[in-house]
């Protein structure tokens, strides 16, 4: 009976152990979702950066249940294209995802990114909690008093509300459509950005 019971304890406590494991695995992830113009260009970029698990393109801000592209084209329904981006805090921080984000888009023109003009393409921060907030804030804060820009930053801070991914062929756009003159002209340009200022922070080739 001893040897039963010994036997069911360490059964009980291995579980245990793995349900912690488990839970600290789960417990390293986190998403944050940002606008920063066209969607294809952001997953681009952050597809590249070490820490980050998954970029899903799609929409936020809006007032319209799953909304197709089409229908955000028009600017009416108060969506912003976006990334929902996991990452492993393990390995990149909120901090870090941000220095990217203003890195490799324009946080300054208003609902606009270079020939991509509407609201849908408003510069915006989707916060989950107040980690994300106070980062965003603090950012933001920082490189308006450094005058990095010649004119402020309009990105907004907003809370999160809800992720609507869009149509498959817009995901992982770039790396399925290299050879478009919009992915060579745009979105080519952004990934040599970021890799040459955050080359110490790239995913190691497989």
């Amino acid at each position: 009976m001893k040897n039963i019971l010994l036997v069911c304890l360490s059964l009980l406590s291995l579980n245990a152990f793995s349900q912690n494991s488990n839970s600290k695995k789960v417990s390293n992830l986190e998403t944050i979702t940002l606008g920063g113009g066209c969607y294809w260009c952001v997953e681009a970029v952050y597809e590249n950066l070490d820490g980050v698990k998954s970029v899903v393109s799609g929409f936020s801000g809006g007032n319209v249940t799953n909304p197709t592209y089409e229908q955000v084209c028009t600017g009416t329904t108060g969506h912003a294209e976006v990334v929902q981006i996991t990452y492993d805090k393990n390995v990149t921080d909120i901090n870090e995802i941000f220095k990217v984000f203003f890195t490799v888009h324009d946080p300054t023109t208003l609902n606009r990114q270079g020939a991509d003009v509407g609201t849908q393409y408003r510069s915006v921060i989707f916060y989950k909690n107040d980690e994300q907030r106070k980062a965003a804030q603090s950012i933001i804060a920082e490189l308006n008093k450094a005058k990095v820009y010649d004119n402020p930053i309009v990105t907004k801070i907003q809370a999160f509300t809800k992720f609507y991914k869009a149509e498959d062929y817009h995901q992982n756009y770039y790396a399925n459509n290299k050879n478009q003159p919009y992915c060579k002209m745009v979105i080519q340009p952004k990934i040599e950005k970021f890799e040459k200022v955050f080359k110490t922070k790239l995913k190691k080739k497989s």
